[in-house]
């Protein structure tokens, strides 16, 4: 079971953000069509798994109706599918070079890395029952620790959030795409919403090439 909670949001103690933000998942890839999953960056460097010809005509089309302009900040996962969308939405969009970061990598679905993508669920169920036991009243002791070397929920927050804030302390007023991956993406939603992170699977997906602006959700009231 994967445990996880909302304690490593870095977006906790924030009330306005400075910046507009908006995530993209990247295009189809070849680890999509051939349905194994790709995590670990080791693995996307030692194979050819960037984006399909679909994948680039995705990429474009989404960069071509997104309405960002030539001044929008992209900051993109390293891994080479994101990289490539990224570099199409840049080309498209004539905006400044992308900012490649470890922080938007793909979650690490550690012994899962080259299998069936049918083994996402897994992840995702463990997740869940993480999610609805950390609430419960149990004893810590009673709770199972990560399992199958995967990246908790908590983790991947706390690096994606930790961006965010960095972000903010660098640029004001500016549009900020963020080029990334389905359960990274789908957890720093999580993050904005103020969630806890093993819940994201409650959220709408976000399917390949497509941009969703998100909106930090307000601090709940503290006054008596």
């Amino acid at each position: 079971m994967i445990v996880t909670d909302s304690s490593a949001n870095h977006l906790d103690g924030i009330d306005r953000l400075a910046n507009a933000y908006s995530v993209m998942r990247h295009g189809q890839s070849l680890a999509n069509v051939a349905g194994i999953i790709v995590s670990r960056i080791e693995s996307d460097r030692r194979g050819d798994y960037g984006l399909s010809e679909l994948g680039r005509a995705q990429a474009l089309e989404a960069a071509r109706s997104s309405g960002l302009t030539i001044d929008t900040i992209i900051c993109s996962s390293d891994f080479s599918r994101a990289r490539q969308t990224a570099e199409i939405v840049r080309t498209q969009l004539g905006a400044p070079e992308i900012e490649v970061t470890g922080a938007l990598r793909e979650r690490c679905f550690g012994e899962w890395d080259g299998s069936s993508t049918d083994n996402y669920t897994r992840v995702w169920a463990a997740d869940q029952a993480g999610s609805a036991q950390a609430g419960s009243a149990q004893a810590d002791s009673d709770i199972e620790p990560v399992s199958n070397g995967v990246e908790p929920a908590s983790g991947v927050l706390d690096r994606t959030t930790a961006l965010v804030v960095d972000l903010e302390r660098r640029f004001s007023g500016r549009h900020i795409l963020l080029v990334s991956h389905g359960d990274t993406l789908q957890i720093l939603q999580a993050g904005f919403l103020r969630m806890n992170p093993a819940s994201h699977r409650s959220l709408p997906g976000l399917q390949t090439a497509e941009i969703r602006r998100l909106y930090l959700k307000d601090r709940p009231s503290t006054s008596r």
